[in-house]
């Protein structure tokens, strides 16, 4: 297929959501793992996040498919946790989206650093997206492990030139940025509204 890399994202982006207007849980995956060839191009800067976002997908999934009529909306898969008193627990589905969507909102501040500030180097791109996102959930440990991964951030135009395909990539991320975030903002509210989305990385 033609395009850039975020092309099938971009399609699956379409069905994400219900006539109803809610958030389904398979198409909301999907576009996810669509993300995650884009992540690969980044090589070993980004093994922690896609790590990251491939274990939280399958969580999420395996829930999902253990009953795929009673967990078609997203969040119904949170909504059984709360009321079992299990959301807060480190293996939860609750735990899972709300990681996801914060890896999510990281890929998403880095993809607009790319268009926006066309004269930082990538590793400057990645840190301030870091910095802006994920950073403040993250222990020591953590933090320390990212910032040692900054510095295998790839060469900025090549990075570029990789995931161009054959389309108009900066067109696509734009439109990628601007149709994905409201998705991540309502399930920020969603958890915010049981008070899980100040959870922080143990």
């Amino acid at each position: 297929m033609e395009g850039t890399v975020f092309a099938p994202a971009l399609e699956g982006i379409k069905n994400v959501k219900s006539e109803q207007g809610e958030i389904l849980s398979q198409p909301f995956l999907e576009v996810c793992k669509q993300i995650l060839p884009v992540i690969d191009k980044f090589g070993a800067a980004m093994t922690l996040v896609k790590s990251d976002i491939g274990g939280n997908i399958s969580r999420l999934e395996s829930k999902y498919l253990s009953s795929p009529a009673k967990f078609n909306y997203l969040y119904s898969l949170v909504q059984v946790e709360v009321e079992t008193k299990t959301a807060k627990s480190s293996s939860s589905c609750t735990n899972g989206l709300l990681w996801l969507t914060r890896a999510m909102d990281f890929l998403v501040a880095l993809f607009r650093n790319l268009i926006e500030h066309t004269d930082w180097s990538m590793s400057q791109a990645c840190t301030d997206s870091y910095n802006k996102t994920l950073k403040k959930w993250h222990g020591w440990l953590a933090s320390s492990s990212f910032t040692v991964a900054m510095k295998l951030a790839p060469d900025r135009k090549k990075f570029m030139d990789v995931i161009q395909g054959g389309g108009d990539v900066n067109a696509d991320i734009e439109k990628f940025c601007t149709t994905f975030s409201p998705f991540l903002e309502e399930n920020h509210k969603f958890l915010a509204r049981f008070g899980l989305d100040e959870l922080k990385a143990s």
